[in-house]
């Protein structure tokens, strides 16, 4: 059941509420929704600073580790003032001191097999920002086994790609990926300013998942190559004899309800 906004809410989200089809009514969903991301560096700390902005009432964040030099070109919830500290201390602190009203899950671990059942129990939606396959993977199996959307989006110099993965509406990143792609490596070229353009989109994907506007990029990878801003949407099919999502039931003009 949506949770009704108070005079506050009505008045930090006017703006966003003027939007067509979305209303008071969605930003009633954004308010009862959770949303985990995973991890909360280049792309997922502008996803969590999207969602919190946009008001969803709750984040579950996972992400290990302290605050190095190397994040602040691109981890915009991490501060100079807290290098050697932990990463998900600077991410909670950066949230709140945007909407304090937000609840937040704060793990100070990366998504793994042994984690990500109980992280994906406690959110409506996952958004995979995570640079290692078997944490997408574990992610992945988890979302399509609890029937929880998934907006799966990575970037690469100035590369990056985005889809919506949706139990029996569309296939999982397992049909994308089978395996982990042999060159794929921990440490790339990366600008903040890339990193940041593909998060504002998948932000943008788990808003309209959630609240039911617009058409979400179901069956559909949209890729995008920012050295010379061309932008290409591809067709994505289920495989059949995909491990985590073929033996499920598939529909792929259902909606979303």
């Amino acid at each position: 059941m949506p949770q009704p906004l108070t005079d506050e809410e009505r008045a930090v989200y006017q703006w966003q509420m003027w939007v067509p089809d979305f209303g008071e009514s969605g930003q009633e969903k954004l308010k009862s929704a959770s949303v985990m991301v995973s991890r909360v560096g280049g792309v997922g700390s502008v996803v969590a600073y999207e969602l919190a902005a946009a008001g969803v009432g709750k984040l579950v964040l996972a992400h290990a580790g302290n605050v190095k030099p190397s994040d602040l070109n691109r981890q915009l919830l991490m501060t100079h003032d807290w290098i050697g500290k932990p990463r998900i201390e600077s991410i909670r602190r950066r949230l709140l001191e945007l909407n304090p009203r937000l609840e937040i899950i704060a793990v100070g671990e990366n998504v793994s097999d042994s984690n990500a059942a109980d992280l994906v129990a406690q959110c409506d939606l996952v958004v995979d920002c995570a640079p290692l396959f078997p944490e997408r993977f574990a992610m992945n199996e988890q979302a399509f086994r609890q029937s929880k959307p998934m907006v799966e989006c990575a970037m690469y110099e100035l590369e990056a790609h985005i889809t919506t993965l949706i139990p029996g509406r569309s296939g999982c990143l397992r049909c994308l990926f089978p395996q982990q792609p042999p060159t794929w490596k921990r440490q790339f070229p990366v600008f903040g300013a890339v990193s940041g353009t593909v998060a504002c989109m998948a932000a943008m994907e788990a808003i309209k998942t959630i609240s039911g506007i617009g058409d979400p990029l179901a069956n559909r990878l949209l890729k995008m190559d920012l050295r010379d801003m061309t932008f290409h949407m591809l067709g994505v099919n289920r495989r059949p004899d995909c491990p985590t999502c073929g033996h499920l039931p598939f529909s792929p003009d259902s909606d979303l309800s």
